[in-house]
């Protein structure tokens, strides 16, 4: 499946990528064609499902990885794709504070509501605690769970689930 880098998404415009977003609920469908993320983009391309152009020319896996890194995007990369990995459906959650929502494992956007929302944070990263009762707050206040994920510094991620309680 070819596609063309537009800025920080990227442009799927063949018949695949309609198929791609109702089957496995990758990006957002447009006029243009089906539009994903980078972090998106960088996931299929390394499972070897997409190929990226920029102005006619390819761009190779490693440029991608350089393009996430740039961004700082790679430390949410590697939840997206860990997560992904094990079958959940990831889509951004911006609307929510947090850099993702995550459906359970055979629900999908279609079907409903997301279950969490996931904030990706590096092990060396101070969070203020008004910040993290923040996070609470939110994913509490729109009926879903908060996930940490939380990145050390081998690249390895440990998952906390953030939950409300009332003394």
């Amino acid at each position: 499946m070819n596609s063309e880098l537009s800025g920080n998404l990227v442009i799927i415009k063949d018949k695949k990528g309609i198929k791609l977003h109702e089957k496995s609920h990758y990006g957002n469908l447009t006029e243009e064609g089906l539009q994903i993320t980078l972090i998106e983009a960088l996931y299929l391309a390394e499972k070897g499902k997409l190929k990226i152009q920029n102005k006619g020319k390819a761009v190779s896996i490693d440029e991608m990885f350089e393009m996430v890194r740039r961004e700082d995007l790679f430390t949410k990369y590697l939840v997206f794709s860990d997560l992904r990995n094990r079958g959940y459906i990831v889509k951004t959650g911006f609307k929510y504070g947090s850099d993702f929502r995550l459906y359970e494992r055979g629900k999908s956007p279609g079907d409903g509501h997301s279950d969490y929302l996931v904030k990706v944070v590096s092990e060396n990263h101070d969070i203020p605690a008004t910040d993290f009762s923040s996070y609470v707050r939110i994913a509490h206040g729109v009926n879903k769970k908060l996930l940490f994920a939380v990145v050390d510094e081998e690249n390895d991620i440990t998952y906390y689930d953030v939950e409300w309680t009332r003394p």
